[in-house]
Protein backbone atom coordinates (compact mmCIF):
# COMPACT_ATOMS: atom_id res chain seq x y z
CA UNK A 1 0.00 0.00 0.00
CA UNK A 2 1.19 3.51 -0.79
CA UNK A 3 3.11 5.01 2.17
CA UNK A 4 1.09 8.21 1.78
CA UNK A 5 -2.13 6.29 2.45
CA UNK A 6 -0.59 4.30 5.28
CA UNK A 7 0.40 7.36 7.25
CA UNK A 8 -2.66 9.55 6.72
CA UNK A 9 -4.07 10.36 10.15
CA UNK A 10 -2.08 7.60 11.89
CA UNK A 11 0.99 9.51 13.11
CA UNK A 12 4.61 8.77 12.23
CA UNK A 13 5.41 5.13 11.32
CA UNK A 14 7.52 3.37 13.93
CA UNK A 15 11.26 3.43 13.31
CA UNK A 16 11.21 6.49 11.06
CA UNK A 17 12.16 10.07 11.86
CA UNK A 18 9.29 12.51 11.36
CA UNK A 19 9.52 14.48 8.13
CA UNK A 20 8.61 18.12 8.63
CA UNK A 21 7.80 20.87 6.14
CA UNK A 22 8.81 24.24 7.57
CA UNK A 23 7.05 26.94 5.56
CA UNK A 24 8.95 30.24 5.62
CA UNK A 25 8.91 33.65 3.95
CA UNK A 26 9.87 33.72 0.30
CA UNK A 27 13.60 34.33 -0.01
CA UNK A 28 14.74 31.93 2.68
CA UNK A 29 14.40 31.17 6.37
CA UNK A 30 14.79 33.95 8.89
CA UNK A 31 16.36 33.75 12.35
CA UNK A 32 13.21 32.17 13.74
CA UNK A 33 13.12 29.46 11.06
CA UNK A 34 16.78 28.63 11.63
CA UNK A 35 16.17 28.32 15.35
CA UNK A 36 13.17 26.06 14.82
CA UNK A 37 14.91 23.87 12.24
CA UNK A 38 17.89 23.32 14.51
CA UNK A 39 15.68 22.51 17.50
CA UNK A 40 13.60 20.01 15.53
CA UNK A 41 16.61 18.32 13.98
CA UNK A 42 18.28 18.00 17.39
CA UNK A 43 15.18 16.02 18.39
CA UNK A 44 15.42 13.62 15.45
CA UNK A 45 13.19 15.24 12.85
CA UNK A 46 14.09 15.69 9.20
CA UNK A 47 13.18 19.23 8.24
CA UNK A 48 12.66 20.61 4.75
CA UNK A 49 12.57 24.40 4.62
CA UNK A 50 10.38 25.64 1.79
CA UNK A 51 7.63 28.13 0.97
CA UNK A 52 3.93 27.73 0.36
CA UNK A 53 4.48 29.61 -2.89
CA UNK A 54 6.52 26.66 -4.15
CA UNK A 55 3.76 24.13 -3.42
CA UNK A 56 1.08 22.95 -5.81
CA UNK A 57 -2.00 20.80 -6.20
CA UNK A 58 -1.23 18.04 -8.71
CA UNK A 59 -3.68 15.26 -9.56
CA UNK A 60 -0.87 13.16 -11.07
CA UNK A 61 0.42 12.53 -7.55
CA UNK A 62 -1.20 9.99 -5.22
CA UNK A 63 -1.30 12.58 -2.46
CA UNK A 64 -2.57 15.31 -4.78
CA UNK A 65 -0.15 17.80 -3.20
CA UNK A 66 3.33 18.66 -4.43
CA UNK A 67 5.67 19.98 -1.72
CA UNK A 68 9.35 20.52 -2.60
CA UNK A 69 11.57 17.89 -1.02
CA UNK A 70 8.87 15.25 -0.48
CA UNK A 71 8.74 13.54 -3.90
CA UNK A 72 4.96 13.63 -4.06
CA UNK A 73 4.50 12.20 -0.57
CA UNK A 74 3.09 14.06 2.41
CA UNK A 75 5.08 15.33 5.37
CA UNK A 76 4.30 14.06 8.84
CA UNK A 77 3.86 17.62 10.01
CA UNK A 78 3.96 21.18 8.73
CA UNK A 79 5.02 24.21 10.76
CA UNK A 80 3.94 27.53 9.28
CA UNK A 81 6.28 30.44 9.91
CA UNK A 82 4.90 32.47 7.02
CA UNK A 83 2.27 32.38 4.30
CA UNK A 84 3.98 35.34 2.55
CA UNK A 85 2.25 38.25 0.89
CA UNK A 86 0.57 37.89 -2.48
CA UNK A 87 -2.56 38.43 -4.52
CA UNK A 88 -5.94 37.19 -3.31
CA UNK A 89 -5.57 34.23 -5.67
CA UNK A 90 -2.07 33.40 -4.39
CA UNK A 91 -3.09 33.56 -0.74
CA UNK A 92 -6.18 31.47 -1.45
CA UNK A 93 -4.06 28.77 -3.10
CA UNK A 94 -1.53 28.73 -0.26
CA UNK A 95 -4.21 28.48 2.39
CA UNK A 96 -5.83 25.79 0.26
CA UNK A 97 -2.62 23.76 0.49
CA UNK A 98 -2.74 24.06 4.30
CA UNK A 99 -6.42 23.10 4.36
CA UNK A 100 -5.64 20.07 2.17
CA UNK A 101 -2.77 18.92 4.39
CA UNK A 102 -5.06 18.98 7.40
CA UNK A 103 -7.74 17.06 5.48
CA UNK A 104 -5.08 14.42 4.75
CA UNK A 105 -4.33 14.00 8.45
CA UNK A 106 -1.12 16.05 8.49
CA UNK A 107 -0.52 18.01 11.68
CA UNK A 108 -0.26 21.69 10.69
CA UNK A 109 0.85 24.42 13.14
CA UNK A 110 -1.03 26.73 12.81
CA UNK A 111 -3.50 25.38 10.31
CA UNK A 112 -5.34 27.48 7.74
CA UNK A 113 -8.44 27.93 9.91
CA UNK A 114 -6.40 29.55 12.67
CA UNK A 115 -4.41 31.72 10.26
CA UNK A 116 -7.62 32.96 8.65
CA UNK A 117 -9.14 33.82 12.03
CA UNK A 118 -6.03 35.63 13.23
CA UNK A 119 -5.25 37.57 10.08
CA UNK A 120 -8.81 38.90 9.92
CA UNK A 121 -8.91 41.23 12.92
CA UNK A 122 -12.70 41.51 12.80
CA UNK A 123 -13.21 37.75 13.15
CA UNK A 124 -10.62 37.49 15.93
CA UNK A 125 -12.25 40.31 17.89
CA UNK A 126 -15.68 38.69 17.46
CA UNK A 127 -14.37 35.35 18.75
CA UNK A 128 -12.73 37.03 21.76
CA UNK A 129 -16.00 38.74 22.66
CA UNK A 130 -17.93 35.50 22.10
CA UNK A 131 -15.58 33.78 24.57
CA UNK A 132 -16.35 36.42 27.19
CA UNK A 133 -13.01 38.22 26.96
CA UNK A 134 -12.85 42.01 27.38
CA UNK A 135 -12.06 43.80 24.11
CA UNK A 136 -11.89 47.47 23.04
CA UNK A 137 -15.04 49.09 21.61
CA UNK A 138 -14.71 48.01 17.98
CA UNK A 139 -16.66 48.27 14.74
CA UNK A 140 -15.70 46.70 11.41
CA UNK A 141 -17.81 47.48 8.37
CA UNK A 142 -17.69 48.61 4.77
CA UNK A 143 -17.69 52.26 3.74
CA UNK A 144 -16.21 55.41 5.21
CA UNK A 145 -19.63 56.47 6.51
CA UNK A 146 -19.47 53.77 9.17
CA UNK A 147 -16.10 55.09 10.36
CA UNK A 148 -17.51 58.61 10.54
CA UNK A 149 -20.41 57.41 12.68
CA UNK A 150 -18.14 55.43 14.98
CA UNK A 151 -15.87 58.46 15.46
CA UNK A 152 -18.88 60.62 16.34
CA UNK A 153 -20.29 58.03 18.75
CA UNK A 154 -16.98 57.62 20.56
CA UNK A 155 -16.54 61.40 20.98
CA UNK A 156 -12.90 60.48 21.35
CA UNK A 157 -9.99 59.63 19.00
CA UNK A 158 -10.26 56.27 17.28
CA UNK A 159 -7.76 53.94 15.64
CA UNK A 160 -8.22 52.67 12.09
CA UNK A 161 -6.34 49.46 11.29
CA UNK A 162 -5.92 47.52 8.05
CA UNK A 163 -8.07 44.43 8.37
CA UNK A 164 -5.14 42.22 7.35
CA UNK A 165 -2.22 44.35 8.61
CA UNK A 166 0.59 43.41 11.00
CA UNK A 167 3.52 44.89 12.95
CA UNK A 168 1.74 48.22 13.33
CA UNK A 169 1.95 49.01 9.62
CA UNK A 170 -0.83 51.23 8.28
CA UNK A 171 -2.37 51.89 11.71
CA UNK A 172 -3.78 55.41 11.99
CA UNK A 173 -5.01 57.47 14.95
CA UNK A 174 -7.95 59.63 13.94
CA UNK A 175 -9.28 62.62 15.89
CA UNK A 176 -11.53 64.12 13.19
CA UNK A 177 -13.14 63.06 9.93
CA UNK A 178 -10.49 64.70 7.76
CA UNK A 179 -7.90 62.25 9.13
CA UNK A 180 -9.78 59.11 8.08
CA UNK A 181 -7.85 57.13 5.46
CA UNK A 182 -9.42 57.01 1.98
CA UNK A 183 -11.42 53.95 1.04
CA UNK A 184 -8.81 52.59 -1.37
CA UNK A 185 -6.18 52.61 1.41
CA UNK A 186 -8.19 50.13 3.50
CA UNK A 187 -10.03 48.21 0.77
CA UNK A 188 -13.17 50.13 1.75
CA UNK A 189 -13.34 48.12 5.00
CA UNK A 190 -12.90 50.20 8.14
CA UNK A 191 -11.78 48.27 11.21
CA UNK A 192 -12.12 50.91 13.90
CA UNK A 193 -11.44 50.90 17.64
CA UNK A 194 -11.64 53.48 20.37
CA UNK A 195 -8.19 54.92 21.10
CA UNK A 196 -7.44 53.47 24.52
CA UNK A 197 -4.52 55.50 25.79
CA UNK A 198 -4.75 58.80 27.59
CA UNK A 199 -4.39 61.63 25.09
CA UNK A 200 -1.72 63.28 27.29
CA UNK A 201 0.31 60.07 27.77
CA UNK A 202 4.09 60.30 27.31
CA UNK A 203 4.92 56.63 27.92
CA UNK A 204 3.26 53.85 25.98
CA UNK A 205 3.09 50.20 26.99
CA UNK A 206 1.31 47.01 26.06
CA UNK A 207 2.05 43.31 26.50
CA UNK A 208 2.81 40.28 24.35
CA UNK A 209 2.19 36.81 25.76
CA UNK A 210 3.52 33.80 23.85
CA UNK A 211 1.30 30.74 24.10
CA UNK A 212 2.03 27.21 22.89
CA UNK A 213 -0.12 24.10 23.31
CA UNK A 214 -2.21 25.48 26.11
CA UNK A 215 0.60 26.97 28.19
CA UNK A 216 2.48 30.24 28.38
CA UNK A 217 6.09 30.04 27.24
CA UNK A 218 7.09 33.65 27.93
CA UNK A 219 5.74 37.18 28.12
CA UNK A 220 7.02 40.72 27.84
CA UNK A 221 6.02 44.33 28.15
CA UNK A 222 6.62 46.48 25.08
CA UNK A 223 7.50 50.07 25.84
CA UNK A 224 7.56 52.66 23.08
CA UNK A 225 8.07 56.37 22.65
CA UNK A 226 5.00 56.50 20.40
CA UNK A 227 1.55 55.00 20.79
CA UNK A 228 2.41 52.18 18.37
CA UNK A 229 4.44 49.76 20.50
CA UNK A 230 5.43 47.03 18.05
CA UNK A 231 9.05 45.91 18.35
CA UNK A 232 9.43 46.43 14.57
CA UNK A 233 8.35 50.04 15.12
CA UNK A 234 11.14 50.70 17.64
CA UNK A 235 9.57 49.67 20.94
CA UNK A 236 11.75 48.09 23.64
CA UNK A 237 11.08 44.69 25.18
CA UNK A 238 11.15 44.41 28.97
CA UNK A 239 10.43 41.55 31.34
CA UNK A 240 6.85 41.17 32.48
CA UNK A 241 6.39 42.33 36.07
CA UNK A 242 2.84 43.11 37.19
CA UNK A 243 -0.38 41.10 36.81
CA UNK A 244 1.37 38.18 35.16
CA UNK A 245 -1.24 35.62 36.24
CA UNK A 246 -4.19 37.60 34.92
CA UNK A 247 -2.40 38.27 31.64
CA UNK A 248 -1.49 34.62 31.22
CA UNK A 249 -5.03 33.41 31.85
CA UNK A 250 -6.51 35.94 29.42
CA UNK A 251 -3.97 34.98 26.78
CA UNK A 252 -4.65 31.26 27.16
CA UNK A 253 -8.38 31.92 26.78
CA UNK A 254 -7.75 34.09 23.71
CA UNK A 255 -5.65 31.39 22.01
CA UNK A 256 -8.29 28.79 22.85
CA UNK A 257 -11.04 30.99 21.40
CA UNK A 258 -9.16 31.04 18.09
CA UNK A 259 -8.11 27.39 18.27
CA UNK A 260 -4.43 28.28 17.95
CA UNK A 261 -1.66 25.73 18.55
CA UNK A 262 0.73 28.59 19.24
CA UNK A 263 0.19 32.32 19.16
CA UNK A 264 1.32 35.73 20.29
CA UNK A 265 -1.46 37.47 22.20
CA UNK A 266 -1.38 41.25 22.58
CA UNK A 267 -2.93 42.85 25.66
CA UNK A 268 -3.48 46.51 26.48
CA UNK A 269 -4.95 48.65 29.27
CA UNK A 270 -7.53 51.35 28.70
CA UNK A 271 -7.46 54.74 30.42
CA UNK A 272 -9.14 53.25 33.49
CA UNK A 273 -6.50 50.54 33.78
CA UNK A 274 -8.72 47.68 32.62
CA UNK A 275 -6.86 44.90 30.84
CA UNK A 276 -8.19 44.06 27.35
CA UNK A 277 -7.36 41.58 24.60
CA UNK A 278 -6.21 43.58 21.59
CA UNK A 279 -4.97 41.18 18.89
CA UNK A 280 -3.56 37.73 18.23
CA UNK A 281 -0.82 36.63 15.84
CA UNK A 282 -0.78 33.12 14.37
CA UNK A 283 2.85 33.37 13.19
CA UNK A 284 4.44 35.43 15.98
CA UNK A 285 8.06 36.48 16.02
CA UNK A 286 9.92 36.01 19.29
CA UNK A 287 13.39 37.51 18.84
CA UNK A 288 12.57 40.49 21.07
CA UNK A 289 10.82 38.27 23.58
CA UNK A 290 13.77 35.87 23.68
CA UNK A 291 15.99 38.75 24.84
CA UNK A 292 14.04 39.12 28.11
CA UNK A 293 13.40 35.48 29.05
CA UNK A 294 15.57 32.52 30.01
CA UNK A 295 13.15 30.11 28.32
CA UNK A 296 14.35 28.77 24.97
CA UNK A 297 11.26 29.53 22.93
CA UNK A 298 12.33 27.70 19.76
CA UNK A 299 13.11 24.54 21.73
CA UNK A 300 9.78 24.66 23.56
CA UNK A 301 7.92 25.20 20.27
CA UNK A 302 9.77 22.34 18.60
CA UNK A 303 9.05 19.98 21.50
CA UNK A 304 5.36 20.94 21.62
CA UNK A 305 4.96 20.56 17.86
CA UNK A 306 6.78 17.23 17.60
CA UNK A 307 4.88 15.77 20.55
CA UNK A 308 1.60 16.76 18.85
CA UNK A 309 2.44 14.61 15.83
CA UNK A 310 1.42 11.51 17.77
CA UNK A 311 -2.11 12.82 18.27
CA UNK A 312 -4.93 12.44 15.71
CA UNK A 313 -5.80 15.56 13.72
CA UNK A 314 -9.26 16.80 14.67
Amino acid sequence: MNETLLRMGTGVPLGRSPRIALFVEEGGGDWHARQLKAAMEERGARVVVTTLKACAFDTRLASGIDIPGFDGLLPDGAFVRSVSTGSLEQITLRLGILHALRECGVRVWNDARVIERCVDKSTATFLFQKAGLPVPPTRAAEGIATARRFLAEMAHPIVVKPLFGSQGNGVTRVANESELPPADAVGDVYYTQRYLRRTDATEFMDWRVFVSRGRVLAAMARVGETWITNIHQGATATALADDAEQMEQMSLRAAAAIGADYAGVDLIRDEAGRLLVLEINSNPAWKGLQSVTTANIAVSLAEDFLSALAEPVA
